[in-house]
């Protein structure tokens, strides 16, 4: 199973780096919800859709470090560079804690801090 959801999100992933936001959704629960710590919580599959749409308006590059699986939980760690509101590229750190049901990305827990 483990294996199996670092293919998923690595295939998630690479829909997001192309800006086929609806291809990256397929891989996701229609319930799905997504944290970020200390920021916001999003419920469900269009409140998702609705967010990656303003916060990608132009695709982002990610650089994933570690993938880390332990039963239905995946750990990604790495980097993600993308525009902030002013349209300026700026770098993040992510470690996003992903829970998998049913072969579907069904809960996230993003810890993201800018960086240099």
């Amino acid at each position: 199973m483990s294996e199996k959801n670092k293919v998923i999100l690595e295939q998630a992933n690479a829909a997001i780096t192309k800006g086929d936001n609806d291809s990256f959704l397929s891989y996701c629960t229609e319930d799905t919800k997504w944290v970020f710590i200390g920021d916001k919580t999003l419920q469900g599959k269009e409140a998702v859709r609705k967010y990656l749409a303003s916060a990608y308006v132009e695709p982002p590059k990610f650089m994933v470090e570690n993938l880390i699986a332990e039963g239905e939980f995946l750990t990604a760690v790495g980097k993600i560079m993308m525009k902030n509101e002013q349209g300026q590229m700026v770098n993040y750190s992510y470690c996003d804690v992903w829970r998998f049901r049913d072969g579907k990305m069904a809960e996230l827990k993003a810890f993201v801090i800018e960086s240099n």
